[in-house]
């Protein structure tokens, strides 16, 4: 008997055995992936419907006026809302200002400097707490520090408060974007004799700089809608603000006002508020990528 031909069988079987297997992960590949691609779409289905609903309700009270009129009396039509949103860009701002310095240094220091020492380590724990630390004790922390002692609320408390909201965002995202920079970089600078100055200045912070950006824009986002450390901080006022130490507007506060209320009107201004608050946070994000990433 031919010895090839008695083993001709088994060849086949394993052959056989060998494209089942692989048909098998195939079909296993494409449940997963479909899987994988229908949880991702349902991911964004409470993002559509939010949209969907403040366009839905916002869009038919939207017109220029809103931006440059004072909020109406109770009961009253007419009126706007543009003491809330400079009320809003100011605190926002100079939560920002003091925020990101202190930010992008203390991530500078953790990652460039000393990684490993024991201070490093407790500015990550740190960081890490204040992260899940609910908004309100910010509020209550700046009500305490500042609005408790000045006698006074103020856009100089909110600031405050939002600048604790945002550090811990600020600081993690930019250590990450950091620690996302080849070390072949800085090798190369210090082998042309640049000091280690120098070698973050020119090269480390540039090449970080579209990533620090997105966690800046992240802690902005977060900033903007909060609203609890600002009732507690900057109050709410229906006037233009004249200085920045008395109670000031914003956005997110007007909502929560005008919501309440059962003022068919004021209700839906609070929509339209929604409205430009999340066209505001959107144009931030694309617009720091756009500017940012042509730079990288």
């Amino acid at each position: 008997m031919d010895p090839i031909a008695s083993h001709a069988p088994d060849f086949f079987a394993s052959d056989n055995a060998e494209t089942s297997k692989a048909l098998s992960r195939s079909l296993g590949n494409r449940v997963l992936s479909t899987v994988c691609v229908g949880l991702s779409l349902l991911t964004l289905v409470p993002l559509i419907s939010i949209v969907v609903l403040v366009l839905k309700n916002g869009l038919p009270l939207l017109s220029w006026s809103l931006f440059t009129s004072l909020p109406p009396a109770a009961g009253m039509a007419g009126g706007g809302f543009g003491n809330a949103v400079l009320g809003t860009m100011v605190m926002v701002g100079l939560g920002l200002v003091l925020a990101a310095p202190i930010g992008i240094l203390s991530a500078i220091f953790i990652n460039e400097y000393d990684p490993s020492s024991r201070l490093a380590q407790a500015v990550r724990l740190v960081a890490k707490l204040l992260t899940g630390i609910p908004s309100i004790i910010c509020g209550v922390f700046a009500f305490a520090v500042i609005v408790a002692t000045t006698g006074a609320f103020s856009a100089y408390a909110g600031g405050v408060a939002l600048a604790v909201l945002m550090l811990p965002t600020i600081l993690l995202t930019s250590e990450q974007a950091l620690m996302g920079v080849q070390s072949a970089y800085r090798e190369a600078s210090y082998g042309l004799g640049a000091t280690k100055f120098q070698t973050i200045v020119r090269v480390v912070l540039p090449d970080a700089l579209p990533a620090i950006m997105t966690g800046i824009m992240l802690a902005v986002a977060r900033a903007a809608g909060e609203t609890a450390p600002l009732i507690f901080t900057a109050l709410f006022s229906q006037f233009w603000a004249r200085s920045l130490s008395e109670p000031t507007a914003s956005l997110s506060v007007l909502i929560y006002n005008f919501s309440t209320v059962p003022f068919p009107h004021q209700i839906q201004m609070a929509w339209t508020a929604s409205l430009v608050l999340v066209a505001f946070v959107t144009l931030a994000n694309i617009s720091a990528q756009l500017v940012f990433s042509k730079k990288h």
